[in-house]
């Protein structure tokens, strides 16, 4: 007999034996989800990017601790190279630096260079130290006034 409130008579009902519970998967919060990532790595994927001009002698960065003092070599815009506060031919820059270092592959060298000075300068004079077996070799770069076009 039927019953009055479902018209289904039975366990099997009037569907009988051919009657299956529906299954259908939900996709709309997995496409959510999707279009959210699509458009994160949309947003992140330029910043990724390495031809990014960037003004290279300015930071923000703070100062490295240091234990010893560093040896200065700085680089002019027309090619003049300084050990500390002496002018270098670019011959006697490694045979100065051993001297001053006493050999110490692990002395630390802060390289200076002009922001009008070549890229192509600035990598022989960093390539020669690091030539001569120094393994602590850094850049400086200024800290910038404080006005946000500056850096």
């Amino acid at each position: 007999m039927p019953s009055p409130m479902t018209g289904r008579t039975g366990r099997r009902g009037r569907f009988g034996r051919g009657h299956r519970p529906l299954s259908e998967i939900n996709v709309t919060p997995f496409v959510d989800v999707m279009l959210v990532l699509l458009i994160v790595f949309m947003v992140a994927a330029p910043l990724l990017s390495v031809g990014v001009p960037v003004d290279l002698p300015r930071t923000r960065a703070a100062p490295l601790p240091t234990e010893q003092e560093p040896l200065f070599v700085t680089v002019l815009p027309d090619g003049r190279i300084y050990v500390q506060e002496t002018e270098v031919g670019i011959g006697h820059l490694t045979p100065l630096l051993g001297v001053l270092t006493n050999r110490n592959p692990d002395a630390r060298i802060l390289v200076r260079g002009d922001r009008n000075l070549t890229y192509g300068r600035m990598l022989q004079v960093m390539g020669l130290i690091s030539a001569a077996g120094y393994h602590k070799i850094g850049l400086v770069a200024d800290l910038p006034s404080g006005r946000p076009d500056e850096l």
